[in-house]
């Protein structure tokens, strides 16, 4: 049965760079089960060029997770500056188990955050969950699992519909800033998919009339014109049919794209925090 590592401190203490490990574990959070057997074998088998190697490549894996937790560590600075702690409400939301279960959940799934927009996305929405209760919990642990999943486009896409609801797939491609091309070309067929995505995903839909109480109208059949029939598809870049953001893709938009204002601001020469 292979060796396995039970502490970071079990690696062997004479193998080069076994420090450098031993702190890359720490700093992860977690404890790698085959990893004692593995650094075993390599100290008894492996000459010094080899160590080197290994030694250089936990080097850039420390540097990597560094990096991750500066990020956390500004992003958790960011949310707090837009929040009011004198307000009771938000200081007991704060410290509630749901609001700490938030963060944990997100910064699980940092690693779909992989750019700055989507760490914007993700502060935009903690904060919003921490001063307003417009969306239940379960629903923000939705929208951060939708910033980790979406793509770039995919959410580029959502935010074209921000205050301008009933586009029609022609006008989100033109407003993306996109040249005409083939049906059956692949960015076509990429467009489709978006399209295809953020509908059955529940973010955007057909535009649908609704009576006094919110229920969709169905629409009333149209009889056929004469000579009205086509032997091509439905457009890709369909300019008929227009798209709207649902309930839950509007609250997307306000907890993830709506900025809270900065509530304080930090100054380092005077070390002090102003209002």
């Amino acid at each position: 049965m292979a060796d396995t590592i039970s502490s970071p401190d079990d690696f062997p203490e004479g193998m080069k760079g076994g420090k450098a490990i031993r702190g890359a574990l720490n700093v992860a959070g977690g404890l790698v089960p085959f990893a004692g057997g593995l650094i075993s074998a390599a100290a008894s088998t492996w000459g010094e060029h080899e160590q080197d190697r290994m030694n250089e490549f936990f080097r850039h894996w420390i540097e990597m997770l560094r990096a991750e937790m500066e990020e956390k560590q500004r992003t958790i600075v960011e949310i707090m500056q837009r929040v009011d702690l004198r307000d009771e409400d938000i200081a007991r939301r704060i410290e509630s188990p749901e609001f700490q279960s938030l963060l944990r959940k997100s910064f699980r799934d940092w690693a779909g955050a992989e750019s700055e927009d989507k760490r914007g996305f993700v502060k935009n929405v903690l904060s919003n969950a921490a001063v307003t209760s417009l969306c239940s919990d379960d629903v923000v642990r939705l929208f951060l699992d939708w910033i980790k999943n979406l793509s770039e486009l995919h959410l580029l896409v959502i935010g074209k519909f921000y205050n301008q609801n009933g586009l029609t797939r022609r006008e989100v491609w033109e407003r993306l800033g996109r040249s005409p091309v083939r049906e059956d070309s692949a960015d076509a067929d990429l467009f489709r998919l978006l399209i295809r995505d953020l509908s059955t995903g529940g973010i955007i839909r057909q535009h649908r009339q609704t009576d006094y109480h919110g229920n969709f109208m169905k629409k009333p059949a149209q009889k056929p014109r004469p000579g009205a029939a086509s032997n091509v598809h439905k457009s890709a870049f369909d300019d008929g049919d227009s798209y709207e953001l649902t309930a839950l893709g509007n609250q997307f938009v306000h907890y993830a794209m709506t900025d809270v204002p900065i509530k304080l601001s930090y100054n380092p020469e005077s070390e002090g925090v102003s209002p």
